[in-house]
Order: structure tokens, then sequence, then C-alpha cells
């Protein structure tokens, strides 16, 4: 059994910003025709950030032989998510995330209200036959009392309507064990979105609530943006992280029918590499990555 591999376009965002279609015609070339999007600008964009109405984009990305398969989209806010969802249902796109949330620290209340919020998203996108996830960072395992912020969303939320992709990088540096999440609440896990953990950045895996961010500091994006580093990411299958484990806990999720591949924020510009070794890279991550939840499903099949 083959599980197709995912592209978060994410991973190359400074590519599309720059030429929107070639990107996305090597990125086919590569083997990736399955993609997801992110909407970073929700509010004055219905779309994926192409600036393009639903048929052209359909079109278009028809044309390369390529889908758009999920999308995060910031701002998470009701009053313009009908007119998103709506443009992703005219794409054939069946699920939607958010991008990132902030929550001041201590306040219970206002995690509720997003909660209520979360909820209400689920509703709208189950009546457009879409599902809603929810993507984690870090600052979801900051405490209020005795619980992680993502213990009380999960606790608040209707498991019907708010799924989780769990970004186990962002896992990773919330001081998390992402199996032990996959798990326990494998029945609303989607497949994960794995991303990679440079070793020559950080003393193995590094909690940042250990060294870089107080657990009772206030997390919003000037701060997250602040102390996430660059280069602490890499390509996947190329760090420290145990990506073949991540795999075989996500190989028992109820239904795997795909596995999301992803890079965090791109290096400092003296820093990057070039797009011919982009290109390469990815190729070989791509070729890696499918061995490796070939042999998840291969242990899974012999148990």
């Amino acid at each position: 059994m083959d599980v197709p591999i995912r592209l978060q376009l994410y991973s190359v965002r400074q590519s599309l910003a720059s030429d929107p279609w070639a990107t996305l015609g090597k990125i086919a070339e590569i083997g990736f025709t399955r993609l997801e999007a992110a909407n970073h600008n929700a509010r004055n964009d219905p779309g994926v950030g192409f600036g393009v109405d639903s048929t052209q984009l359909r079109n278009q990305l028809d044309a390369l032989g390529v889908s758009i398969v999920g999308c995060h989209i910031n701002s998470l806010q009701l009053d313009i998510l009908p007119r998103a969802l709506d443009y992703q249902a005219e794409l054939g796109n069946t699920q939607i995330g958010c991008d990132i949330e902030f929550y001041p620290y201590g306040d219970l209340d206002f995690v509720l209200r997003r909660c209520a919020v979360f909820d209400e998203v689920g509703e709208l996108a189950r009546h457009r036959r879409m599902r809603f996830y929810y993507h984690n960072h870090f600052q979801e395992f900051q405490r209020i009392g005795d619980d992680y912020v993502y213990d009380l969303i999960l606790a608040n939320t209707d498991p019907e309507l708010v799924y989780l992709q769990l970004d186990t990088y962002w896992m990773y540096r919330g001081g998390q064990d992402p199996n032990e999440w996959v798990r326990r609440f494998s029945h609303r896990v989607i497949p994960p979105a794995p991303k990679g953990l440079s070793g020559g950045r950080t003393a193995g895996l590094s909690n940042l609530f250990d060294d870089v961010v107080s657990p009772t500091e206030n997390i919003d994006d000037a701060l997250f943006t602040n102390r996430k580093d660059p280069r602490c990411f890499t390509e996947i299958g190329t760090g420290v992280l145990p990506i073949q484990d991540l795999l075989d806990a996500a190989s028992k999720l109820p239904k795997l029918d795909y596995l999301f591949l992803g890079t965090g924020p791109h290096r400092p510009a003296g820093d990057r590499v070039d797009p011919t070794q982009q290109r390469r890279i990815f190729r070989q991550v791509h070729r890696h990555f499918l061995a490796l939840s070939q042999a998840a499903i291969l242990r899974r099949a012999d148990t």
C-alpha cells in the first residue's frame, strides 16, 4: 500500500511569491501533486494568496496536474470565513485549518471563547462537506492551572467538528512527545505534519520552554517571531527528529490516506540554498520520506 505524500506550500512560499505558476510546475515535476496551501491574508483574499478567482485557479491547477487538498486560513474570524470556505469548496478542497493561534497567558476565558469559535468554524466547514483541523505550534503547551492549553482545546471542542493536524516539530519544541498525542487522540488526528529539526542549532530535541521562552511568558505574534530561529529548521530526514518513529505512530491512525511534508521558516539570506540545490534536496527528501512511510505501513501490516 502506497501512502501519497502531500506538500505544504509554506515550504516554498518565497519561490511562490516570485513566480507561483513556475514554482507549482517544478513541484509537480518533483512528484508533489497534492498540495496544502496557506492563506495569511484571508480578510482581503478569500483564496490561497494568488489573487485570482476560484475558477481560474482551478483551471490552472488542473493544467499543471496538481490540486489543493488543504489550506490554512488566517485570520480565523467568523465574518470572513463563509467567503473563504466557499472559495475552497469551489477548488474541490475538502479541509481547512487554522494557521496559528495565540492565547494570553493564564486567560482561561479567552481559550474557551476561541474553542467556541473553533466549533463554529467546524460547523461551517461541515455544512460544505469539508472538515476543519487545528494546527498547533509550541505555545499551546503552556499551562493554565494544571492543564495545557492544548488539553483545554481538546476538552472544550466537539471531536466531530475539530480535528487535529499535529505539527510534530512544534510539539517537540513545546516539550511534548507527538507520538503520545497520536496514541491518545487517534480518533481526532488527521495525518500529521512533520518538519526537520537541525542538530547543529539545538541541543538534542530542544524544548523552547527550557531555554528560550519562559513557561509563564505572554506569547504573542511578536514574541513568537522574535524567538523562533529559522536556522533550527532543516529538510525532513536530514535533522535529529525521530521521523521513522513518528511515521510508525501515524501508520496506526484509523484512516491514513496521506502524509504531509513541510519545512519551516527559511534560513537567513546568507545561509540559503540556491533554487537548483533546493529542488535537488526536495527530490531526495520526497524519495526518502516515501520510503520511510512505506516502511511504516509494512510494519503495520506485519503486526
